[in-house]
């Protein structure tokens, strides 16, 4: 003889602790007659009645109440094993460490809050990154994540959804002519130099937060170089 499937097991017990078709129907999404249809065949599988059914009321047999003392437990370890290897291979267990570069804004901090309450049983750290070396901990492995400045154009990288969008910023001292300005071109950079970044970021990231020239092809002169959103 075969051995009961899962969705039989289950419409048992949920049969044998709500005891009304009904309500085990609704418990598991089934009708009513589906539920007697697994009933049934699990009865036929066992060879014994596991279920008194009357227009009145609906109670186990002691076959039943055998079957639901011993099948309760064991399929709730059952569920739970599966559940735990689920998450682990979805990577949700142990620990997570994200990184970031700057400062740990509101927005950042609400995003790892989010994750630690939707994933209890997952530690979330959060690491620093130098603005020099942007990917340097993901590819090292001290990190699982970072959240950095675009663009990320490696192959070894997967790159998940932009996390916040930003207006460029040009920062200049209050004696700078175009501190008095109400706004600027691109092209107005020329001839204005710009701080880069020093370190191991990618030469085509380090250009995107400081271009050497501007849109129109105009030469954009270097300045001092940091490593860090500190410094400078």
């Amino acid at each position: 003889m075969s051995n009961p499937e899962i969705r039989e097991l289950e419409a048992f017990l949920a049969l044998a602790e709500e005891l009304h078709f009904g309500r085990a129907g609704e418990r598991l999404f089934l009708s009513q007659s589906r539920i007697s249809q697994l009933l049934r065949a699990l009865e036929s599988r066992i060879g014994g009645r596991l279920v008194d059914r009357t227009s009145r009321r609906v109670r186990l047999t002691p076959l039943g109440e055998q079957l639901h003392a011993g099948l309760r437990p064991a399929f709730d370890t059952i569920v739970a094993t599966i559940d735990e290897v689920r998450e682990v291979a979805r990577g949700v267990g142990g620990v997570f460490r994200v990184g970031f570069q700057g400062t740990a804004n509101d927005p950042f901090m609400r995003a790892v809050t989010a994750f630690r309450d939707g994933h209890p049983d997952c530690a979330a750290e959060i690491v620093e990154i130098p603005l020099s070396d942007p990917f340097g901990a993901v590819h090292r492995g001290e990190v699982d994540a970072a959240v950095v400045l675009m663009p990320v154009l490696d192959d070894a990288l997967v790159l998940g959804p932009v996390f916040s969008a930003r207006p460029l910023t040009l920062a200049v001292s209050d004696r700078h002519p175009y501190a008095r300005r109400p706004g600027i071109d691109a092209e107005d950079l020329a001839g204005c130099p710009l701080i880069g970044v020093s370190g191991a970021a990618p030469e085509y990231w380090r250009l995107a937060q400081a271009p050497a020239v501007t849109p129109g092809g105009r030469a954009i002169p270097p300045g001092p170089a940091v490593s860090s959103l500190q410094e400078g």
